[in-house]
């Protein structure tokens, strides 16, 4: 991941301007870090097989850091989550206003698909990475998921409810960045479909994980704010630490099976990512 890393630092947004705050405003999320968690699926992909793409994939791996960037910006202003802390840094409208912090939202969720129009691949394939983002990160995707979580803060949900908030809000990202990265190297639509299939198992798992580590590490060992958690319809709120864990493990377990029906290159590939992630919910740091 350091060529993505070194990418990414090539490729900041920056636009001519006077405003004195504006490029700096866009950049600075971005350079803070984070587990570019959703870059490393796409890569994985294209790693598995056909590495000699991995340069060209870049760019929609860029873009999918861009997008998910924007969603954790919006995500942190006051009129949602309303956090001082993200990735180990004050949020932007902390940081600046915000009016500015939504206005970089805004900018790079467009910038994201600007990214994927110029990344060099055919018509046909920039068009389905296009539209793959757009349909899981927008209206019926991501954003859903998000309205949805702050409509019903203090109204609790039944389990089957909360799975589709976070199905939306979280999981459909992650699902897309496997489906793009099989876009990418033309696997045919049955896999495509069983590796979306995964990520929305592995997005559930991911924010289960999330809920656990919300509700046991201190917000300087999780780089955000923690505890913020206890009005919104998380799995913590719904099953309980101890049920949550046990949900997690099912998830994983469940996960683990399905990850060995893959062939070997792809299991050869993403294995790395599986053995740092499927399990990160089992040791939490204790407060």
């Amino acid at each position: 991941m350091q060529d993505f890393e070194t990418f990414l630092a090539d490729h900041m947004p920056t636009v001519d301007t006077f405003h004195p705050q504006y490029n700096e405003a866009l950049q600075t999320m971005l350079l803070a870090g984070g587990k570019r968690f959703r870059p490393r699926l796409l890569l994985g992909i294209v790693e598995a097989y056909q590495p000699l793409l991995l340069e060209s994939a870049m760019h929609p791996a860029l873009a999918l850091e861009v997008f998910h960037t924007y969603s954790l910006i919006h995500d942190d202003l006051p009129a949602m989550d309303d956090a001082a802390l993200r990735r180990g840094h004050p949020t932007l409208h902390t940081r600046y206003d915000d009016a500015l912090a939504i206005l970089a939202g805004d900018a790079l969720n467009t910038h994201a698909f600007e990214i994927l129009a110029q990344s060099p691949f055919r018509d046909d394939v920039r068009i389905e990475l296009v539209r793959i983002l757009a349909e899981n990160g927008g209206s019926g995707g991501m954003v859903l998921g998000q309205a949805i979580d702050l409509h019903f803060e203090k109204h609790p949900l039944h389990l089957d409810e909360v799975l589709e908030l976070h199905r939306n809000k979280t999981a459909k990202l992650i699902a897309a960045s496997l489906e793009m990265g099989a876009v990418i190297v033309g696997l045919e639509l049955p896999v495509r479909r069983a590796l979306y299939d995964f990520g929305i198992e592995l997005g559930l798992l991911f924010q289960v994980q999330d809920d656990i580590l919300d509700a046991t590490l201190s917000s300087e060992e999780a780089g955000k704010p923690t505890n913020h958690d206890q009005d919104k319809n998380s799995f913590i709120t719904l099953l309980g630490l101890e049920g949550a864990q046990a949900y997690a493990d099912g998830l994983a377990e469940s996960l683990e099976e399905r990850f060995s029906g893959f062939d070997a290159p792809l299991r050869k590939a993403l294995e790395p990512l599986m053995r740092q992630y499927l399990f990160r919910h089992r040791t939490p740091v204790k407060k």
